[in-house]
């Protein structure tokens, strides 16, 4: 089996279940080891919201997602390159994924202005105006020191004309095509974005055109912008069996626990989302029976651990009732200890999933789950039907 790699990048596929697209991987950087399939969490400023890289490490965390555009703006990717890069400023000494800051800008509406050129946007944060290449990106992400680092890429939003799509879809590959130029040797694996909304024809032209100047991995985006869950499905059928089986694949953005293990089942290596930690935030928390608002009056006085058949930190300590009572005090403590919680439900489910596929039971365990927690009808259908 080939193993693609580059510099301080390799991927290799360990085993591949029998009975679906699902496969163990590994990733190796400069910074340390990968499993896959697995979820990065997202510290967009350098930070995952209320917790230590220490607490990320206890709760079984290997790599995490920080944001290009956020960095850039704020401190500075100057700033962060004079004192160390990005892991020894943020203390994280794992893997690290950059994201280009695309998704963001391409969210500031009538605050950007897309050319041939790049994006000019003015910052969310005062005002002032700002000019970004392909190019820039790259070089940003090359100080900031990431591990895997991504292309400028337009997120169409959803729903959009098809002639839209087309020449977002056609800029993108051109913006690809400049960055893999701008790349040096030393500089973080870059990965590429498959584009193309929710249209087979842009989507299968996009990873064709993609997959020829050979990056050393490739994600799916424009994916969990409000299109029906059918749809999302639909475009990983179309496109990963465009992609080269032997490079990672990362699927941006998503999501929910149930997306996870379909996602999975067709093949794709790892996520990012914010789902566990801005759920927690808001009061959210996965169980294995499904999710709980914590905020409900029926928690005020019930002993129970969040889930009885959790091992984090979380449930091995505190109760219902008091995680309901620090939710409504606002106490800081809330966000700090659900997101321990949710955090800890995500890497545990992502455990599961790699030891049945080692298993060789990954088809079992992904029907037990949908059959657990009740998942959407859509799911189970679309698993019978391919």
């Amino acid at each position: 089996m080939r193993i693609a790699k580059d510099m301080a990048f390799h991927f290799e596929i360990i085993k591949k279940d029998n009975s679906s697209e699902a496969r163990l991987g590994r990733i190796e950087t400069d910074h340390g080891i990968l499993s896959t399939p697995a979820f990065l969490p997202v510290g967009t400023q350098g930070t995952v919201k209320s917790l230590t890289p220490e607490e990320l490490m206890e709760i079984g965390v290997e790599a995490i997602l920080g944001n290009t555009y956020h960095l850039y703006l704020r401190p500075g990717h100057g700033t962060i390159g004079r004192l160390g890069g990005l892991h020894q400023f943020i203390h994280w000494e794992k893997p690290i994924l950059t994201d280009s800051g695309g998704f963001q800008i391409f969210s500031l509406g009538s605050l950007r202005k897309i050319s041939e050129e790049g994006v000019t946007f003015q910052s969310h944060l005062d005002g002032s105006p700002h000019f970004l290449t392909p190019e820039k990106v790259v070089e940003i992400q090359r100080v900031l020191g990431s591990d895997i680092a991504m292309v400028l890429d337009e997120c169409a939003p959803y729903p959009s004309p098809y002639e839209y799509v087309k020449t977002s879809m056609e800029r993108t590959s051109r913006w690809a095509k400049r960055s893999l130029k701008e790349r040096r040797g030393t500089d973080p694996a870059l990965f590429a974005i498959v584009q193309g909304g929710m249209y087979r024809d842009l989507r299968e032209k996009s990873a064709q055109t993609l997959v020829e100047m050979e990056f050393q991995g490739y994600a799916i985006g424009g994916l969990s912008v409000g299109e029906p869950k059918s749809a999302m499905w639909d475009v990983l059928k179309w496109i990963l069996p465009f992609l080269p089986k032997d490079l990672p694949r990362y699927l941006m953005g998503v999501g929910t626990p149930e997306d996870i293990l379909e996602a999975v089942r067709l093949g794709v290596d790892f996520f990012d989302c914010v789902l566990p930690t801005r759920n927690a935030r808001n009061g959210t928390l996965f169980t294995s029976s499904g999710k709980i608002s914590i905020k409900q009056a029926q928690y005020a006085e019930d002993r129970r651990p969040v889930d009885e058949t959790c091992a984090c930190y979380t449930c091995c300590h505190y109760s219902r009732a008091y995680l309901r009572h620090l939710y409504l005090s606002k106490e800081i403590l809330s966000s700090r200890l659900n997101t321990i919680h949710n955090l800890y439900y995500y890497i545990n489910l992502l455990g599961k999933i790699k030891e049945a596929i080692q298993d060789g039971n990954f088809l079992d365990f992904y029907q037990s789950q949908t059959s657990r927690h009740g998942l959407e009808r859509a799911i189970s259908v679309h698993f019978q039907s391919h």
